[in-house]
């Protein structure tokens, strides 16, 4: 047995491509979690919310070691997305850093990386980002 590792990578990004349809996201997070080595359990589940001033999509997917989470806001220019791994087990962040890059073209990326198991203490990801090239990627202290 693994001792779980509990790790939850925090992502908000301002994208220009930003997605609307839940389909497209819905492949997505599949494609993400196939490429991080995760396991589905349940979904994923996404709805469209076209309520004046909240529109967007949240997109949620159980895996064997927990959850990931994505909300969307379209309204804005750019827009505004928001994404939670977490998990108990391990997995590369550099992989969603780049697939977020590669579909959504951020122009600015904030992030928090928390090892949930040792009092939410925040591990630092400046190796796995510094190569990405980004427009305005920053590290939220």
């Amino acid at each position: 047995m693994h001792k779980p590792i509990h790790k939850h990578l925090i992502i908000r990004a301002e994208t220009k491509n930003t997605p609307t349809d839940q389909y497209v996201v819905e492949k997505w997070m599949r494609e993400l979690i196939d490429d991080i080595g995760m396991v589905i359990c349940k979904g994923p589940i996404s709805a469209y919310v076209d309520q004046p001033g909240n529109k967007g999509l949240t997109c949620v997917t159980i895996i064997e070691t927990s959850h990931i989470s994505m909300h969307v806001w379209d309204e804005t220019n750019p827009g505004l997305l928001q994404l939670d791994v977490y998990t108990c087990g391990p997995f590369d962040p550099k992989i969603v850093f780049n697939k977020l890059k590669e579909s959504f073209e951020p122009v600015k990326i904030e992030w928090k990386y928390l090892d949930r198991e040792h009092n939410l203490t925040e591990e630092v990801l400046d190796e796995y980002v510094d190569n990405l090239d980004p427009v305005d990627w920053e590290n939220e202290d």
